[in-house]
């Protein structure tokens, strides 16, 4: 049959993509199915940074393995990632205090970080705020990519070189096992079957089996974010991550001194109830995306986060960036938001509807960083495969 496969993955944002690669390198065919014309998910409307350092432990190692992998692919072709780096600026002691406890746990993990003193931090960023900024850890190993052009490029880089199927405008509405294989139907009434379906469907709760997603812990995350027009020579060397994130980021959660510091603050400010913490990223363009915030609602209940901007977040957000640095302009030129599905109490969501057909999906936050080193370990167990 025409439609017959190995393993087709339903869902063509990252962590399918990474999914399809892993199975494409064991020589499987592969094909993915996408219910868009053009790819519009939470892949293509993230920060677009890379880094481990951001992750607990366990995470972490997915996510050092997938700066290996994003590298191997940028030798085959421009995927748009540059080493460039990420620094966590420390705002006051408290922050001194959790960047120095993350740099030791990095040194026992052996990955590479520096400890900034703020002169060199102000040396590194022009315009950086000698009032804001207290000191710095720098990880070297960490990169950016621009997320839109990694999927297309890395997207045609698997259909042109491994041979990757994929269909666009086909929505799959329901899925079965039986003695003969798995089989995936659309709404058109087309049907593929495989050997193996892997279904990453990001925050797509309705269409494909809703009910398991409705007694789930899933839950769909609204990000806003905010791009400026291009900064004229202005360099930004590394990515920034500020005082906000470092009180967010869970890797600082095994920090000695996170829990008492957390119990410090203030869990009705604006900052904390709408998830805001402040980063900055230089575009090829030269423009520097600023972000970000976080709303909430159950998979259920993912209506509710509506398709507005909420104008009161980026004015936040870019009031508390001009407390950070001094950009030569902070003029607007485009505003978005990305929504993308994570687990209140698990670091992903897998289900088995049937032995061989798998839902994995809510990676969240992690998924430009974390899915091409979690997607190997997966497709070597799903088939048994070292």
């Amino acid at each position: 049959m025409q439609n017959k496969y190995d393993l087709l993955v339903v869902g063509g944002g990252i962590l399918g993509l990474f999914h399809a690669y892993h199975a494409l390198q064991k020589k499987l065919k592969v094909a993915i199915i996408e219910k868009n014309s053009i790819l519009s998910g939470a892949s293509v409307r993230n920060f677009g940074q890379v880094i481990p350092s951001a992750m607990n432990l366990k995470w972490q190692n997915f996510g050092r393995e997938s700066v290996s992998i994003y590298k191997k692919l940028q030798d085959q072709t421009d995927l748009t990632i540059r080493q460039n780096g990420s620094v966590y600026l420390a705002s006051n002691e408290e922050e001194v205090q959790l960047i120095e406890e993350l740099s030791q746990i990095n040194k026992d993990q052996n990955y590479d970080s520096i400890l900034l003193t703020k002169k060199e931090c102000l040396q590194r960023f022009d315009g950086l705020k000698s009032d804001y900024c207290k000191a710095g850890l720098f990880f070297p190993e960490e990169i950016t990519v621009d997320s839109g052009e990694l999927i297309r490029r890395f997207q045609r880089l698997l259909i042109e070189k491994f041979g990757l199927t994929f269909f666009y405008n086909t929505t799959i509405t329901s899925t079965s096992e039986s003695s003969l294989g798995c089989e995936a139907i659309a709404a058109n009434g087309q049907k593929f079957i495989a050997s193996k379906i892997i279904i990453c469907g990001g925050s797509e709760f309705k269409t494909l089996h809703p009910n398991i997603y409705e007694n789930s812990d899933l839950v769909a995350t609204k990000l806003q974010m905010l791009q400026t027009k291009p900064q004229g020579i202005y360099a930004l060397p590394s990515n920034i991550l500020t005082g906000l994130t470092i009180r967010r980021y869970e890797a600082f959660e095994e920090c000695p001194s996170y829990t008492s510091i957390k119990a410090k603050e203030v869990s009705t400010s604006f900052d904390k109830k709408f998830g805001i913490h402040i980063l900055f990223k230089q575009s090829l363009d030269g423009s520097i995306i600023i972000g970000d915030s976080h709303e909430y609602a159950d998979a259920k209940d993912i209506d509710v986060l509506g398709y507005d901007l909420n104008m009161e977040i980026d004015a936040f957000m870019i009031n508390e960036a001009k407390k950070i640095i001094d950009l030569p302009t902070f003029e607007i030129q485009k505003r978005w938001f990305g929504i993308y599905s994570q687990c209140k109490t698990q670091d992903i969501f897998e289900h088995n509807p049937s032995p061989n057909i798998h839902i994995i999906t809510g990676i969240g936050g992690k998924g430009m960083t974390g899915s091409a080193g979690f997607s190997r370990q997966k497709i070597n167990l799903i088939f048994n495969k070292n």
